[in-house]
């Protein structure tokens, strides 16, 4: 599993290095963190491998709120740690699967994308608030819930856009993960080169 915890490392590092870059529209969302779970549910021998991404998205959610200067554990954060955990329950079982398990991998990571999306869209139409963003909280409707999944607030990309990158910031990685799992056992299982001994007189 060492390629994947490097692999997972690296996505996390890179929320972070996304904030200091000053948070550019086009790359957000391009964080698989989603993917992080389930890919490592689907293909961890360890139960205790939850802790890598859990720590990973706490410790940088953290980091994240206190540059915005907002209350370090928000209710913002409960929608998307939800879908880290369907995700993380949906991973345990495809691993469970004797055949097809790359393609139902696949397959998950992109209904999971879109759940992500579902989900914590009505989480932000729900728990809404003008920090650390000056902006005007979403009504509590139908025409505010419907805002928030399609046009989102006025003056910032519209969350069809952040659905884009989730999507595609989620397919990459899988096909990262799964590339570096499969490299991973061929070297595990590759036969030890046997030298001929030759004697000597």
């Amino acid at each position: 599993m060492l390629p994947a915890v490097i692999l997972t490392t690296g996505v996390l590092v890179y929320r972070l290095l996304f904030l200091l870059a000053g948070a550019p529209a086009a790359w957000a969302n391009f964080s698989p963190l989603a993917a992080i779970c389930l890919c490592l549910s689907a293909y961890a021998d360890r139960k205790r491998l939850w802790a890598v991404p859990l720590a990973g998205v706490v410790a940088s959610d953290l980091i994240l709120n206190a540059h915005y200067h907002v209350p370090l554990v928000d209710t913002r954060m409960l929608p998307g740690y939800f879908c880290f955990a369907v995700a993380w329950f949906l991973g345990a079982l495809i691993r469970r699967l004797h055949r097809g398990r790359v393609p139902a991998l696949f397959a998950t990571a992109l209904a999971n994308s879109l759940f992500f999306y579902l989900v914590t869209n009505s989480g932000a139409w729900w728990f809404d608030g003008p920090a650390p963003l000056a902006i005007v909280p979403y009504p509590h409707s139908f025409s505010g819930w419907w805002q928030a999944l399609t046009v989102g607030h006025r003056g910032f990309p519209s969350p069809i856009y952040f659905l884009r990158n989730t999507v595609i910031s989620d397919q990459v990685y899988t096909a990262l993960f799964v590339g570096a799992q499969t490299l991973s056992a061929r070297s595990a299982i590759a036969p030890t080169p046997v030298h001929a001994e030759h004697s000597t007189h």
